[in-house]
Order: C-alpha cells, then structure tokens, then sequence
C-alpha cells in the first residue's frame, strides 16, 4: 500500500495523482498498463489537460495499490461532479476493447452489482455469437472486434467469484429481439438458462404479460451503492450523487418484485428457446 492521506480538490486532481505516483515509485508506463489507459491519457490527465473520470481515477488507484483511506480521499473528489459523460465516439477512439478492460478493472473492484436490461442480453452474460451481433452494429474492423469479443468474454470470469453477488433483470422483448439467427439466439437463451444455475447469479425476467407500473426507460448497473452507468444513444453516463443512485436502486428493486425468477424463468427461457428451435426446423 502507499500514499499518505491528503486533501484532494477536482480542479489539481491531476497533478495529485502524478504527486502519488510519482511518491509510490510507479512509472508512468507502468500505471497506464495497469489502469487500461494509453500512456498519453495518463499524462494528460497527471498535466491537466485532461480532466479524470470517476472511472479513470479507480483505475489509476487501483494500478497504484494505494490504502483504502487514501483511495476513498481521492475518490471523493473525483465524485464532486455527480454526473459524467462520455460520448461514444471517444469510447471509439480509445478502443472498445480497451472499454471492456476499463470495465473488467472497475468490476474486480466491487462486491454486488444490479443490472437493468431493456435493450440487449447484459455483456456478461452474452455468448461469443450474441457479442458479434452487438459489436458489428459498431462498424469496426475485424482484428478490433476479435479483441473486442475476447475482452468482454474474458470479463465474464469474474461470475465465478464466489466473493461477489449478480443480480440481473432482463425484459422479456429482449429474448425476443432477432441481432442474430434464431439458432444463435437459441444459443444465447441456453447461455442464460446455465448463468442463472451459478449460486451468486440471480437473473430475472419481465414478462410481457405480467402487469407493471414502471416503464423501462433505458439500461443502467448499480455498482455496490456507489455508482450507477447508464447507456444512451450517443453517451455513457456515470451517476454518483447518492441521491441519484437511490433512485436507480428503487427502479431496480421495483421491477425486481414484479420479474419472473428462479424455475418460472428458466420455464420461461426455455418456451421462447423451443420457439426458435422450431422456427429454425421448419424455416
């Protein structure tokens, strides 16, 4: 563990992070490596040209090995900005792949998350096939979108991990909507269907004919209590504010109690599972 406790403001964040890299004995190299950044987006951020997301500080952090008492100091003043965006074409520039390791890093961090899906089969619990289908809407190129696909299936390792809890709700339109051929998709429901099997996984699904009082909106993850992401159109949003963030725990928790879980919804999976199958045979 390194750096000493010290008061951290967002406008020389920066410079504090290259002050307790540099106090740590990590090259800047080093800490790029382990923090899934290039090492020009380390330098601009330690230079403040570039100012640090709440994601980029917990991997700077992380990659140093910093005490939990330093990390939460320095991690207060990357939240001081409640709300951050990121356009997606950014995320492009920087590389998906690269995203996914981001992601990976962020992950190994927490303890629960809570995954609210409305629009695609979550990336942890996609197959091989069902990534292609999602990442070729993208437009890039193949050596990338190999990368891309092994990234995001190396992250779903972390399923396993016995010190950490899943909790995904999936709308049923989801199961049914045609990325890729009824086979695959057939593929992708077995997928969950063995997912849902694992002691920390619990994945739920709302039904279309179930009643509901709340609408979907958009697809967002609550890590631990601490923050959530939420995926527009044009940009990833990462909420911190706990104000905020309670009102995404209510969101989840509200659809949690109206969802089809445990044997109901694998019934549930394998029904529109059988569905494809026959499709495919008779197609």
């Amino acid at each position: 563990m390194v750096g000493e406790v010290r008061k951290v403001k967002k406008p020389d964040l920066g410079a504090a992070l290259r002050e307790l890299r540099e106090a740590s004995g990590w090259e800047a190299k080093a800490v790029a490596r382990g923090a899934a950044m290039s090492r020009s987006k380390l330098s601009k951020i330690e230079n403040g040209n570039t100012a640090p997301s709440v994601t980029d500080v917990d991997c700077i952090l992380t990659a140093l090995g910093v005490s939990g008492e330093v990390k939460a100091e320095y991690m207060s003043a990357a939240r001081e900005a409640a709300t951050e965006v990121t356009a997606w074409r950014l995320i492009r520039r920087l590389g998906y792949s690269r995203k996914q390791q981001q992601v990976q890093a962020i992950e190994s961090q927490m303890t629960l998350l809570r995954l609210f899906q409305p629009s695609l089969v979550p990336g942890l619990l996609q197959t091989p096939e069902y990534a292609r289908g999602v990442f070729s809407r993208r437009e890039i190129e193949e050596k990338q979108m190999e990368r891309t696909i092994e990234a995001r299936l190396a992250r779903q390792r972390i399923l396993h991990s016995e010190e950490k809890k899943f909790r995904f709700i999936i709308t049923e339109s989801v199961l049914r909507w045609r990325i890729i051929p009824p086979l695959m998709l057939a593929g992708q429901l077995d997928r969950l269907i063995s997912a849902s099997r694992l002691p920390n996984v619990d994945i739920r699904i709302v039904a279309l004919s179930t009643p509901q009082r709340d609408f979907p909106g958009h697809s967002f993850s609550i890590k631990d209590d601490r923050t959530v992401t939420i995926e527009t159109v044009h940009s990833e949003m990462v909420v911190t504010d706990p104000r905020d963030v309670t009102l995404y725990v209510t969101k989840f928790e509200g659809f949690s109690g109206t969802s089809v879980a445990g044997d109901d919804m694998r019934s549930l999976l394998e029904g529109i599972r059988d569905d494809l199958l026959r499709e495919q045979e008779t197609g």
